[in-house]
């Protein structure tokens, strides 16, 4: 049975199939129709590996780095920010090594006023590291987009640079530490430093109503930055917890490419658990 004050929504036939799902996308199983929605996700990520080798081929022209200046510094953000070391030293050795790449702490995307936040670990070397997006360019960002379209949070279903039209419903994404750590494990401290931009921007969003965590480290940042217990709120796929009278916390494995490979996390319970979140928020 859940812990008081949560509720497990792990099932995924306690919701309706989506769009995609209908389709087959990313549905695995033995039939025909799965077997051909297998072999399109197999193919989306086959043509994200050849716009990353793409991308890195090309990683030698610094006049294709992303235009730093339409995401000034304020409260929730410095694209300039230094305060973890280990993790400025490496922006600076990433961005010599590929100069094209955006190469700096990474903005949240998103609507302005959402009523759903979703918030992820940190940015991947050759994903929002390279686009300046985040979940954009790794093979996370698949499965995540797909599945915001086909809830109604996202105007397409793949996002391909900080500049291409997609546009997010009602939802904005965050990450937990803006810039890319080593071998994509940020430390203790440098989670705690990056709090507190989560915390300026979560205070901010007045609008929300469902903050979605991506991972025990997601889960744990928001806790601290609103200023909660750790040990009232027990990270679990799918657990759900009501944070006051207008606003709730959804936990999520993450939808990272080893979680959906190894099945940890399917396609199905990612979708149950955004579902859920879209129900909550009241769209």
């Amino acid at each position: 049975m859940p812990a008081a004050g949560t509720r497990s929504y792990a099932q995924a036939a306690d919701f309706p199939l989506s769009r995609p799902a209908i389709e087959g996308v990313f549905i695995h199983g033995s039939n025909p129709r799965n077997l051909m929605a297998r072999d399109r996700a197999t193919a989306k990520e086959a043509a994200l590996t050849a716009a990353r080798s793409a991308a890195r081929a090309a990683s030698a022209d610094a006049s294709l780095r992303p235009d730093v200046s339409r995401f000034p510094a304020d409260e929730t953000y410095d694209p300039e920010c230094t305060r973890c070391p280990r993790l400025a030293e490496f922006l600076t050795e990433s961005h010599q090594k590929y100069p094209s790449y955006w190469c700096r702490p990474v903005p949240s995307f998103g609507a302005a006023a959402p009523r759903i936040v979703i918030i992820g670990l940190a940015p991947g070397m050759q994903g929002a590291n390279r686009t300046g997006r985040p979940f954009t360019g790794d093979y996370a960002g698949i499965l995540l987009y797909e599945t915001l379209y086909a809830l109604g949070l996202a105007t397409q279903p793949t996002s391909v640079s900080y500049d291409d039209p997609l546009k997010l419903e009602h939802t904005r994404i965050i990450n937990a530490v803006k810039c890319v750590p080593p071998e994509n494990k940020p430390t203790p401290d440098e989670i705690r430093r990056c709090n507190g931009f989560l915390q300026a921007e979560l205070a901010k969003l007045k609008s929300a109503r469902v903050y979605v965590a991506l991972g025990l480290v997601a889960h744990e940042a928001i806790l601290k930055a609103l200023g909660r217990k750790r040990s009232e709120y027990k990270f679990g796929h799918a657990a759900e917890f009501r944070l006051d009278e207008t606003r709730h916390l959804i936990d999520s494995y993450h939808c990272s490419r080893y979680n959906t490979n190894t099945r940890r996390l399917t396609p199905e319970m990612f979708e149950a658990v955004l579902s859920r979140a879209r129900t909550l928020s009241e769209l």
